[in-house]
């Protein structure tokens, strides 16, 4: 069926213009236009200029600047006037559709669409009573013929193109469908009347297409039957489809020779089919055939629609020619639609408002940072600040021991000065106990214990001695809390300057179960979906400003009747129903997010205790670590200190070990020299007879420890 020749189509004839109170040029370039697709285009600008100039001037029925407009009407040929810009851009609206109707006929045909567009929009926009050839029973009747030459056009290309058969049926029943409709209306008395000898032509053609393509239609629903192996179906469909080309060939008397040709082809096609079908139905499958009546009918599909118009689309009408010529109305009108516009803002936005409120409130009680909450992965590394450290002392490898040495040195000198200062005490210690003995043996009260020496050099090396202990007893405090920081630094910066595998191991990590994971992941998925809608709920309030922001209908309003802007107000404000479910939809969802996140938090709450107290362990080794470091210097600043101090003290304590010995030697000789004087001032001792030879004490003297020249004479 793909070869067969094409059926002739109804095509319409333009109306004719008559006077208008343009200028010439206008009425030759946008009346007389030429029979092609240019045409059409002239057309739709011409008609959409029009739009912009009705909504500016007032020049429909019965305004100010109302011009008689004549158009010949169709049927009769009469001239028809209106004083109204209207009827104007309704006959140049006709003339698009017959214009489309003409070239859709030609060999192309691609234009009957568009020709059921403009006829919709005329009937749909304008009055009827214009004249006879727009009204409304001859502009339904058009609207059909137009939607099924346009099916027809289509089932042409979906036989060329060998569409499957049930599709191509379906198809066909629809042309079906639409010439029955345009043939009830050809068959209305009054639509009859209205269009004179030129309705037998069309009924008799549209009558005879829907026999034809009924036929097309059958003949392809038994082609399926035969791809299906239902070979009684297939008999019974082709048995229909040639009983329905021989009415359509009953119908096609008179027609031209293309009708001819394509309903012989037809009959060759479907009359082959049907005998084939038969005679192996008869000799070979033995199926039996069922009745037409019993079998599913073929319901039509509407693959074309009526194009629409629009005549604001710049796309078409070009710009508005008229775009300076803004009305008071329409300024006026622009105010109360931005009105409208902040009220569906403030609107929405008082709900999104009310829900984030709720939202923050929510989850600064839970105190959960979707950033921390699973804080797994900084326990598997060494953090930057300790990793800066372990690499400055890498540079270092000697830290630790100038340290200890350092200490070392600084303890050496340090017992250093104590032992001179120890041996100074004792020689002062000594000294005065040698001079207590002198003054007892001389009879004298010795000076008590503790006193300053009576020898100058002396009194002056105690009083420089007190000096050095006391400021050596403040540094040993001192010296000991430096011992004690650096034992309690020591082992951190050998840790630090060892293999970051040991500073790793030094760091606490969390165990968790594998329940623990899950619980934990569960909450990030959660906190997640939080941030989305969040995230979501921002962009669609974003996108929300932007389109009210940039939506600027006054062009609109300059074209629309007074009357109807309430009813364009809710048609434009219905593009911002999609954003506004959008919207719903997330608020809507908060309540499960927020449940699904309680629910999750509850079971976290184990695992966020002891997740706390790793992180408190974690930061608070690194912090040591850390400090350990930072107390290196401090501790090497001190020892060298501790060091100066010392040796300094050394050499003091030295200088003055030398001064009291040699203090201790004069006051020894000076006390010598006293005895020596004492001794001289005593008498010489008594002549004494010679001892006799010794004898045994007596027991009881022994036993008294004395002599016996110790007892009174």
């Amino acid at each position: 069926m793909e070869a067969v020749p094409r059926m002739p189509m109804i095509w319409l004839d333009l109306k004719e213009a008559g006077e208008f109170a343009f200028s010439a040029a206008v009425k030759k370039s946008a009346v007389n236009v030429p029979r092609d697709f240019e045409g059409c285009s002239t057309l739709r600008k011409y008609f959409g200029q029009l739009h912009y100039l009705q909504s500016r001037i007032p020049m429909g029925a019965e305004q100010e600047a109302a011009v008689p407009i004549v158009w010949t009407e169709i049927f009769s040929g009469k001239t028809v006037t209106h004083e109204d810009i209207k009827y104007e851009q309704a006959c140049i609206l006709y003339n698009l559709g017959a214009l489309h109707s003409m070239l859709g006929a030609m060999d192309k045909r691609v234009s009957e669409e568009c020709a059921a567009g403009a006829f919709t929009y005329l009937r749909d926009h304008f009055p009827h009573s214009y004249s006879v050839d727009m009204s409304h029973q001859i502009l339904n009747l058009n609207i059909n013929l137009m939607l099924g030459q346009a099916q027809e056009c289509l089932l042409e290309k979906s036989m060329l193109d060998n569409r499957k058969s049930f599709l191509v049926a379906r198809i066909s029943a629809q042309v079906v469908d639409y010439y029955k409709e345009a043939c009830r209306a050809l068959e209305n008395s009054e639509t009859a009347s209205l269009l004179g000898k030129i309705q037998k032509d069309w009924k008799k053609l549209v009558q005879m297409k829907i026999y034809y393509f009924a036929a097309v239609a059958h003949l392809h629903m038994g082609k399926q039957a035969e791809e299906q192996q239902k070979f009684g179906e297939r008999v019974i469909y082709f048995q229909s489809a040639l009983d329905k080309l021989n009415e359509a060939i009953k119908l096609a008397k008179g027609q031209p020779e293309t009708v001819q040709e394509a309903l012989r082809f037809t009959m060759d096609v479907i009359g082959g089919k049907y005998n084939s079908a038969k005679k192996d139905n008869d000799f070979i499958y033995h199926e039996a055939v069922p009745a037409l009546d019993t079998l599913q009918s073929v319901k039509g599909a509407p693959l074309v629609k009526a194009l629409p118009v629009n005549p604001t689309d710049p796309a078409v009408t070009g710009p508005d020619i008229f775009a300076k010529l803004v009305p008071m109305a329409a300024h006026e009108a622009s105010s109360l639609y931005s009105e409208e516009k902040a009220k569906l803002l403030r609107d929405v936005m008082a709900k999104i408002e009310a829900k984030n409120e709720v939202l923050d409130q929510f989850m600064d009680s839970m105190q959960l940072d979707p950033e921390t909450v699973d804080n797994l992965e900084m326990y598997s590394h060494i953090p930057p600040v300790l990793m800066e450290k372990c690499a400055a002392l890498s540079v270092r490898p000697d830290t630790v021991k100038n340290l200890v040495q350092s200490m070392q040195v600084l303890s050496g000198i340090f017992t250093d000065v104590e032992a001179s200062l120890k041996e100074i005490r004792d020689l002062l210690e000594e000294d005065e106990a040698q001079e207590r003995k002198l003054q007892e043996l001389l009879g004298k009260v010795p000076p008590a214990q503790g006193s300053p020496p009576s020898c100058p050099g002396l009194a002056e090396v105690s009083k420089e001695c007190s000096k050095y202990l006391e400021v050596h007893e403040k540094a040993s405090f001192t010296n000991t809390e430096l011992h004690k920081a650096m034992n309690l630094h020591i082992g951190n910066l050998r840790l630090l300057s060892g293999p970051l595998e040991q500073v790793r191991a030094a760091l606490p990590s969390p165990a968790l179960t594998e329940d623990d994971k899950q619980v934990l992941q569960n909450l990030k998925r959660i906190l997640a979906k939080v941030q989305e809608m969040r995230d979501q709920r921002m962009s669609l309030e974003q996108q929300l400003r932007e389109m009210i922001q940039k939506d600027d209908i006054t062009t609109s309003l300059v074209t629309a009747d007074r009357s109807e802007m309430k009813k364009l107000f809710e048609e434009q404000l219905k593009k911002y129903d999609q954003i506004k479910v959008y919207l719903e939809q997330n608020l809507a969802a908060q309540e499960n997010v927020l449940k699904a996140l309680t629910d999750a938090n509850v079971k976290y709450a184990t695992v966020r205790k002891a997740l706390a107290e790793v992180e408190h362990k974690w930061d608070t080794t690194v912090q040591t670590l850390v400090a350990s470091y930072e107390a290196y210097e401090d501790l090497m600043k001190k020892s060298q200190e501790g060091k100066d101090f010392y040796t300094d003290l050394e050499g003091k304590a030295a200088k003055l070990l030398e001064k009291a010995r040699a203090a201790c030697r004069a006051a020894e000789a000076n006390r010598q020299q006293i005895l020596e004087k004492e001794m001289k001032k005593q008498p010489p001792p008594r002549p004494t007879a010679p001892k006799p030879a010794l004898q045994k004490k007596p027991p009881e003297l022994e036993a008294a420890g004395l002599e016996a020249g110790d007892l009174p004479p």
